[in-house]
């Protein structure tokens, strides 16, 4: 039997982007545009109201936070006053919503998008017809220098989401949440990412060239496929993953956020599962942190449709003591 994790906070809207910062868990509420600081004792505390819906967090060397704003396509500076001041715009970059942010500790901020209008086509049509040839648009990771300058724009990926550096920074990791794989972009000298190569891919070669298969074959996988968009039938599967957050875990390895269904996994080079951690609705964000650093956090939710999920405050924070 896999271990579960445990509910530990819950009624919120979308949780998403869970980070540790200065003895705290720090994450943000997608449908309701906050940002929210937790001691992991309590209540959290709601630090931030964010125009046009929060998305990614990171802090610069010098603590100020930055913060996505989704629909707005920017990132935003808190200044010391509580102020918010625009650091970054992504509106002739972005082809969608922005997405997840990862910064680093010079403060070059790395900031993904949609491409697309994603729950726009998922409200009309099953989210498997996305692979319909040509399939879905993709995007870069826009890099920003500490000042917010615009520094490059990695190769186009399937929907970049959750990214960090591993490989003593030298590597980006990316979860390309639609083609269903962890891909490895370098770092070059000046911050810019190189070309992207496989890391993980989490679903069968089979069945990934199938589902993006022009004619009856393609057609027919991608209406079986269409059933992973009920939940019971999503829960009785093990294959694929769709990683949404990823969080470095032991040894090499990544904790990825299954956003298919309610599980963390632990994946190794190449793909291979070593760990499952189940939760009790589909998982968008992860992290190893906590106050001895040995618990991995959780944010799940029973729908990631922010309009749907505004409503419903289904939203839940997890956790699960690893075994040391």
């Amino acid at each position: 039997m896999r271990p579960k994790a445990t509910v530990v906070l819950d009624g919120f809207g979308v949780l998403e982007s869970l980070r540790w910062h200065d003895d705290a868990l720090w994450f943000c509420d997608l449908a309701q545009g906050t940002v929210h600081r937790w001691d992991t004792h309590g209540k959290p505390e709601t630090v931030l109201d964010v125009p046009g819906r929060a998305g990614g967090l990171g802090w610069l060397p010098d603590g100020r936070m930055l913060v996505v704003s989704m629909d707005g396509r920017r990132v935003y500076r808190r200044e010391p006053d509580g102020s918010l001041a625009v650091h970054a715009d992504l509106g002739d970059i972005a082809g969608g919503p922005v997405n997840d942010m990862f910064v680093d500790e010079c403060g070059r901020a790395y900031v993904g998008n949609f491409g697309f209008d994603y729950h726009g086509f998922v409200r009309r049509r099953p989210n498997s017809m996305l692979y319909e040839p040509p399939g879905p648009p993709r995007a870069p990771i826009a890099c920003y220098s500490p000042e917010g300058e615009l520094l490059g724009l990695s190769d186009p990926l399937v929907f970049p989401n959750g990214l960090f550096l591993t490989d003593g920074g030298r590597t980006m990791l990316v979860a390309e949440t639609l083609a269903m794989r962890l891909t490895a972009l370098p770092v070059l000298p000046d911050g810019r990412l190189g070309e992207p190569r496989p890391w993980a891919p989490l679903i069968g070669p089979w069945l990934w060239k199938s589902l993006n298969r022009p004619g009856p074959l393609g057609r027919i996988t991608r209406r079986v496929s269409a059933l992973l968009d009920h939940q019971a039938v999503a829960d009785r599967s093990s294959t694929p993953v769709a990683p949404d957050g990823i969080a470095p875990g032991r040894d090499g390895t990544v904790w990825v956020a299954n956003a298919l269904r309610g599980e963390c996994v632990r994946v190794g080079p190449g793909g291979t599962v070593l760990d499952r951690v189940a939760t009790s609705q589909r998982t968008l964000s992860c992290l190893v942190a906590g106050p001895r650093g040995d618990t991995l956090y959780a944010a799940t939710t029973p729908t990631d449709d922010p309009q749907r999920a505004a409503r419903l405050k289904g939203a839940r924070l997890e956790a699960y003591v690893l075994p040391s």
